[in-house]
Parts: structure tokens; sequence; C-alpha cells
């Protein structure tokens, strides 16, 4: 495998992106939702802004800045830091084929957002399931501040354990 880029999503990667969070699925369970429509799970409305990692051209990773939609994890963070709504965003989509790992592209993925954010004035939160210890884990290395736990529901009434997260200081 080539060298690893991130760059900003472009329309033109919709397929490719959409292919890898169907193969990450099968891989890891992740999303929890989304995968029946992959295309529109992407490309949703409530994006502002998305970036992908790419190696030999193909698209082997992804994550958005998402526009907040009630997550517990805004309503944690304006709680605890007196934020407005309008100041915080959601970090979500994040996804990285499993050939693709090892090459610190989730990170690189996260920095770009990361960036972007602090570039706008907003601060990023994010929930993550609380199986998914690989995410939580580079959420932690990467000095993310766990700001406390929700119940995500998804489907048809189901419900998952997760940990909410907010970016780290610029």
């Amino acid at each position: 495998m080539g060298s690893a880029v991130v760059r900003p999503y472009q329309d033109t990667d919709l397929e490719g992106a959409a292919a890898a969070l169907v193969a990450v699925h099968a891989t890891d369970g992740y999303p929890v939702e989304g995968v029946a429509d992959p295309q529109a799970w992407i490309r949703s409305a409530n994006v502002r802004a998305a970036w992908v990692g790419a190696v030999d051209g193909k698209i082997v990773g992804h994550v958005s800045v998402m526009r907040p939609q009630g997550e517990d994890a805004v309503s944690l963070w304006t709680g605890q830091s007196g934020d407005d709504e309008q100041h915080v965003a959601v970090l979500a989509r994040l996804f990285v084929l499993q050939e693709a790992r090892r090459r610190a592209l989730g990170a690189q993925l996260m920095q770009a957002a990361t960036s972007w954010a602090q570039d706008q004035g907003i601060r990023l939160v994010l929930d993550v399931m609380a199986k998914d210890t690989a995410a939580i884990r580079l959420y932690q290395r990467l000095g993310w501040t766990r700001i406390g736990e929700a119940t995500h529901p998804y489907g048809e009434g189901r419900l998952m354990d997760a940990i909410c997260f907010a970016a780290p200081d610029a």
C-alpha cells in the first residue's frame, strides 16, 4: 500500500467513501446506523465539513464535522462549559478501512477536523459506542476529555451505551 493522504471531501469521493463505510461496518459493526443507505448517511445535510483519507487514489477513511442534532455530547458539553450550541459541532462518521489502519490515518483525519473547528472557533464533541474500544483509545491518546456517558438510540428502539468526549483546547 502506498502513502496515505488526507484531504477535503469532494462529491466525487461519495462512492468510494460509501464502499469503505460498508466494509468497516462488516469488520467492526460501525456504524450502528447508516449502512442501509451509506451515501445518504455520508452526505447528510447536517455536514459542515468533511475529509477523506486515500491511499493510491482509493478512499480508505472519512470524517465529518456535523451540526448539532440533539446529541448527548452537545448537551453535556454546553452544560459543563457554558458554551452555547452555536460554538459546538460534532465529530462524526469517522472510519478507516481495516487494511489501512496502523498508518495514523484516524489521527490525521481527526486532526484535519479539529484544526478546521479551531479555525472556526468551534469546540468539537463526539459520542462513541462503549464497545468501540480502539476508537476510545485513539480519542484519549489525542487528548480528548471524557465528559460523560449516554445511551445511543438506533434502529427500531435499540439502545447502546456510549461515552461522550470533547476535543482538547487549542
